[in-house]
């Protein structure tokens, strides 16, 4: 059995292969990509378990949802292609800092200077990774990646502030992918963002999006948050901009630079200091 953090560590790493998925293989309706990613990824886990959450878990279910699905999946779609991929991993790696910041504010788990430490460094890293010279920045973009990530972090310190419903953990993502789904689809047909042509490479790349890059990694990503908490599982976010770097050097034949090199090593060095901060308290 895989460790919770080795779990979510290869979920981080799968969500890395999206930013080829969003920029190449999908077509340009974020909300349709997003409502499709959410129930496929929802009827895929419910394949494997069909459990009904108690009844005192509704409001708390659709909380997680809209901020773990909906508005995750909505906003990131946005910011995906509406930014270069560099541009919004590096406003992607905020979510270490959002996540210490809001567990303070709402756990009362102050962190400690280290483990700030290497968030900042982390992002540091991300920044060197990523960042290109005249990358293009566009408003819109800049603030749908901001509350992405914002939902994101929101949703996981308050899955480690309520815990579990009871129900098995694949369940608890299906319902969560589920809601979130519904929710983009609705918004999708208001502002009509399934027209469109649609080819058999969209189609393709939307199978491979719901199951291996959604249902199987969110999966990993709850148990994770449930096992270890948010805080401990967040940082591992960065690895997410670093898999693109490595996808785009093997499979797009984009060599990195060595200020990029440079900048996947400080990564890795953050998660190691910030392991190090969690043993520590």
């Amino acid at each position: 059995m895989i460790g919770p953090r080795a779990g979510a560590a290869i979920c981080t790493i799968l969500w890395g292969f999206s930013y080829l998925l969003a920029g190449r293989w999908l077509p340009p309706n974020p909300e349709m990509a997003g409502a499709v990613r959410a129930l496929g990824g929802a009827a895929f886990l419910f394949l494997l378990s069909r459990e009904l959450p108690p009844a005192n878990w509704w409001g708390r279910l659709i909380v997680l949802g809209t901020l773990n699905v909906g508005l995750f999946f909505g906003l990131f779609f946005i910011g995906a292609m509406r930014l270069q991929g560099g541009v919004a991993a590096v406003f992607q790696a905020l979510g270490p800092v959002f996540v210490l910041l809001l567990a303070w504010a709402i756990l009362k788990r102050r962190p400690s200077g280290l483990q700030f430490f290497a968030v900042i460094l982390g992002l540091a890293g991300v920044a060197m990774v990523v960042l290109k010279d005249g990358a293009a920045i566009d408003g819109i973009g800049v603030a749908a990646m901001l509350g992405c990530v914002l939902a994101l972090s929101l949703g996981g310190v308050m899955l480690s502030r309520w815990g579990s419903p009871g129900i098995s953990i694949t369940a608890f993502t299906a319902w969560q992918l589920l809601i979130g789904g519904v929710e983009l689809t609705l918004v999708a047909l208001v502002i009509g963002d399934f027209q469109g042509p649609i080819s058999g490479l969209n189609i393709f790349a939307f199978v491979i999006l719901a199951i291996v890059l959604t249902g199987i990694p969110f999966l990993l990503w709850f148990r994770g948050i449930e096992a270890a908490g948010a805080v401990a599982i967040m940082p591992l976010i960065l690895l997410t901009p670093v898999t693109a770097l490595v996808v785009d050097a093997t499979l797009l034949q984009i060599m990195p630079k060595p200020l990029q090199v440079l900048g996947v090593v400080v990564v890795i060095a953050s998660l190691m200091i910030n392991q190090r901060a969690i043993a520590a308290r």
